[in-house]
């Protein structure tokens, strides 16, 4: 079966791992148990050798796609329309069931004819261990099977027979008008016996369970504003994202999708990045979920209790907490439409990325003023770490985008080595915390100067990627965002225009959507172009909401960009990391920066529609 695009994927989670969901009615990406586990079904890397769990039509013309989810749940149905009639597919994980407890953390997928008559081929052909390791498969009286390969055991249950194939499973089953079946993939335990499979009594309690348990988490939610709908969703995917025993929150849940068909830019994403700290906990807050940003304060302040010996932090940790990413290369994979390497680990996770202090520290701050004052313990490495962005903050580094070209001085970098201090200082007063207040405050007001002097360019009239450069990069729209310029600081204001320039025009936007560099200006170490970047438009509506504030016509432009960018979310409203040329979705999907700044956005946004002033944070 050729590739789905990225696009035509739904996902559904139970807190500990997701599945993604084609339209097709195929799962072609499964890591279980956890995100981070390897894969078992990851046809969407290798059509061949991935391995996937589908249920769908026997017709080969004819069918009508359509995907939904089940109204303010994380439970989807995948519809399919014939000229024999109309069947479902409802695919969910169960979440918030006394059953978890004891063991239940499958998927499962019930299909109903709604009208008419339809025959039905399941296919369940796993491939352990990203496709590496062999299994051997034990059919089961009465329906389903049992795949046993070294590291996992997996069931099937099934209300229909199945053969085999030796890899695989197989059936063909009709139903007519009304009629449902049943399908549950879980864990064995390493003996492979006991019963496999819920009951229907089980599964509806299950499903009934699961649906409620998503509606009362939304409804928590306090956003009421425009885009309503929109945010649900990005916030549903948020919570699909966190990984429930330690409150950490996965980049994305896939690895190396890449930026480029046919290209080398494909990375892993299933970790937790420090610097997606302040956006969380910002976003969480601010649409009422203190619960899910207490988890992840908890988690971000475990990792600074365990600093390395230079009294730096690592920019990326495991969902688990560890340290250890090491990056490697699937070569038996073929990639995305063979875009190749496929890479499991993450290699940036001991590079230099100075920036990282900033955003951690934004986060504390702005939990300690929101949520609840931070323990005198986690200011005593706080101390620890801004005291050592004032020994670092003039080295080079690989800054926010994570190049693999060589070090250089980051003007984002400087940025937010400066938030860093700025709001350990505004913490230590605000908490009468002791600190070396002088040497803070000279180096903070060192930093600015030198961000002034180096990072601005007097040829482009704006703010620069790196020291010497002339070249743009989107992550400076967040000197506003972070309070370092005023909205409407002339300078502030000329970088926004620079930027919303054409790449024709040496700009980084194209028909409202940003690229976050210019690759051909900025070589990055790595070949081919990519697409714009998702989270640097809604950067830009940001920017251009506050900005707004002093000249109406730049909140026009934030709104217009922000419902164009709307327009290229998939048909169950989720975002990849990139859009590609033609619309297309690019990179790890779906992608929490991206929707954590969508939020963000539309909170402001809308605020600013209101009348209302968006400059709260102090």
């Amino acid at each position: 079966m050729p590739y789905l695009p990225i696009e035509d994927y739904g996902i559904i989670g139970n807190l500990q791992t997701t599945a993604l969901v084609g339209k097709n009615g195929s799962i072609d990406w499964l890591c279980y148990p956890y995100f981070d586990s390897p894969s078992v079904f990851a046809r969407i890397l290798d059509e061949r050798k991935g391995g996937f769990f589908s249920i769908h039509p026997v017709l080969g013309d004819g069918i009508t796609y359509k995907q939904h989810y089940w109204p303010d749940t994380n439970v989807l149905v995948t519809r399919f329309l014939t000229n024999d009639g109309v069947a479902e597919i409802v695919d969910y994980m169960p979440v918030g069931a006394p059953r978890q407890t004891q063991g239940f953390h499958g998927l499962i997928r019930r299909v109903k004819v709604v009208r008419g008559r339809m025959t039905f081929r399941m296919e369940c052909c796993p491939a352990f261990n990203y496709g590496r390791d062999r299994h051997n498969v034990e059919l089961v009286a009465g329906g389903g099977a049992k795949f046993f390969s070294r590291g996992l055991n997996l069931g099937l249950a099934a209300d229909y027979d199945v053969t085999t194939d030796g890899a695989g499973v197989f059936a063909e089953f009709t139903l007519a008008d009304q009629q449902t079946a049943s399908f549950e993939v879980h864990q064995l335990d390493a003996s492979g016996g006991g019963a496999i499979g819920v009951t229907d009594e089980e599964s509806a309690e299950l499903f009934a369970l699961t649906v409620e348990f998503w509606r009362n988490w939304i409804s928590r939610c306090t956003y009421k504003g425009r885009w309503r709908e929109i945010v649900y969703r990005s916030a549903l995917l948020l919570k699909l994202l966190v990984f429930e025993k330690t409150g950490a929150i996965v980049a994305a849940p896939t690895t190396s999708l890449p930026e480029v068909v046919g290209g080398e830019r494909n990375w892993d994403y299933r970790f937790t990045w420090v610097r997606d700290a302040a956006f969380t906990i910002y976003t969480l807050l601010h649409i009422g979920f203190t619960e899910e940003a207490t988890r992840f304060m908890d988690f971000l302040e475990a990792r600074c209790r365990e600093l390395e010996p230079d009294d730096s932090l690592q920019i990326m940790y495991g969902i688990d907490g560890r340290h250890d990413l090491e990056e490697c290369v699937l070569d038996h994979l073929e990639g995305y439409k063979g875009s190749s390497p496929v890479r499991i680990g993450n290699g940036a996770h001991n590079q230099l990325q100075l920036d990282i202090y900033g955003e951690l520290m934004d986060s504390v701050y702005l939990y300690n003023k929101w949520a609840s004052p931070i323990s005198a313990e986690l200011w005593t490495y706080l101390r620890k770490l801004v005291n050592w962005v004032c020994k670092n903050w003039r080295r080079k580094d690989e800054g926010i985008w994570e190049i693999r070209s060589g070090a250089q001085h980051f003007t984002y970098s400087r940025l937010m080595c400066w938030v860093a201090i700025d709001r350990a200082l505004r913490l230590a007063d605000k908490r009468s915390f002791p600190a070396d207040r002088e040497r803070w405050l000279k180096v903070r007001d060192e930093i600015y100067d030198d961000i002034m002097e180096n990072g601005w360019s007097r040829k482009r009239n704006a703010f620069v990627q790196y020291y010497g450069s002339d070249t743009l990069d989107a992550a400076l729209l967040m000197m506003p965002l972070v309070f370092f310029t005023a909205p409407g600081d002339p300078r502030m204001l000329s970088t926004i225009d620079a930027i919303m320039q054409s790449p024709i025009e040496r700009g980084l936007v194209s028909d409202s959507l940003v690229y976050r560099y210019n690759t051909e200006e900025s070589p990055d170490g790595l070949r081919g172009r990519e697409g714009t970047f998702n989270i640097c438009t809604f950067w830009l509506v940001d920017a251009l909401t506050r900005a707004g504030r002093v000249d109406r016509s730049r909140l026009d432009q934030a709104r217009l960009i922000f419902e164009r960018m709307l327009g290229y979310a998939n048909h169950v409203g989720l975002f990849a990391e990139q859009t590609g040329p033609t619309g297309e979705a690019l990179g790890n999907f779906p992608q929490a920066f991206t929707h954590l700044a969508l939020i963000s956005a539309a909170y402001n946004l809308d605020r600013a529609l209101g009348g209302e002033r968006i400059d709260e944070q102090f």
